[in-house]
């Protein structure tokens, strides 16, 4: 792990939000005063999740849905860890009128820009903010992922989406949410969720040193690049992820393993895990 990111792990969620919009004060202050910001994407000192260009990682995440989770101009999308709106700002411009758009995020400030900027115009779009704890991005709660119960009814989306959140759950969060993906997805519907998948052929990689990242602290089920953190960033053994997905009834239709283990197949950075009701 690198000495940045070490650094910025051992800062206070709110300090860290705060370091950001400091550090991108300027680009930001000369993006507002020269009009080039368009009112639909954050400043970059509000992006907390994911790194490189936002709008390019929203498209391409949009891409990965219509080309591997079915998703169409009419379905119904539920967005967990919507974060700012990278996946919901694309689909503003995809889905019709008779698509839906439902995304929540445990950071408030991310929920009160889209509520402000996306939701104010366009009534298919919702969001919410659910306080519960995590080491990476919420220590005011103690209300912990493993007991939510997802805020909407039975059999409700057509297409569920998770980028980069179960890499920062530990595992009975996990498990309760695929649990709640399982009972509020449709018959036929289709889960499109990323992960740090380790399995023998990427533990052995792992050990060479031939992956982008290195996840030291082995804990059964799951690693952690940071026992510090453990939120951060966790990778999850294959067969852990397979007895939950039986024990749900979802039915996994394709692995793409990422470029973070050098896959040579890979379609995006972490790997892509394409899920569907039994």
């Amino acid at each position: 792990m690198s000495l940045l990111r070490k650094t910025y792990y051992l800062l206070s969620p709110s300090m860290r939000l705060l370091v950001r919009r400091i550090w991108y004060f300027p680009m930001d202050l000369l993006d507002r005063m020269t009009g080039k910001r368009n009112d639909m994407v954050p400043p970059r000192g509000m992006i907390y999740i994911g790194s490189g260009d936002f709008i390019v990682q929203g498209n391409h995440i949009l891409d990965l849905l219509v080309k591997y989770a079915g998703l169409t101009p009419a379905s119904s999308v539920l967005d967990i860890g919507c974060g700012i709106g990278r996946l919901a700002i694309p689909l503003t411009g995809f889905l019709n009128e008779k698509g839906a758009y439902d995304g929540f995020d445990i950071v408030k400030k991310g929920i009160d820009w889209c509520n402000k900027r996306i939701a104010g115009k366009y009534r298919n779009f919702r969001f919410l903010h659910i306080d519960l704890k995590n080491d990476l991005y919420n220590h005011k709660t103690e209300t912990e992922a493993r007991s939510f119960v997802f805020p909407y009814e039975d059999h409700s989306f057509d297409c569920v989406v998770l980028t980069s959140v179960f890499t920062h759950m530990m595992p009975d969060d996990v498990d309760n949410y695929v649990g709640q993906i399982s009972r509020v997805m449709r018959s036929g519907g289709k889960c499109l969720v990323t992960f740090f998948l380790v399995n023998e052929d990427i533990l052995e990689k792992m050990n060479r040193g031939k992956t982008n990242f290195i996840f030291k602290h082995s804990c059964g089920d799951y690693l952690l690049m940071d026992k510090s953190v453990k939120e951060a960033n966790v990778a999850y053994r294959e067969d852990f992820l397979q007895k939950l997905y039986d024990k749900y009834d979802l039915k996994k239709d394709a692995v793409y393993y990422g470029e973070w283990s050098n896959s040579d197949k890979f379609v995006s950075f972490q790997d892509v895990v394409i899920l569907s009701k039994r």
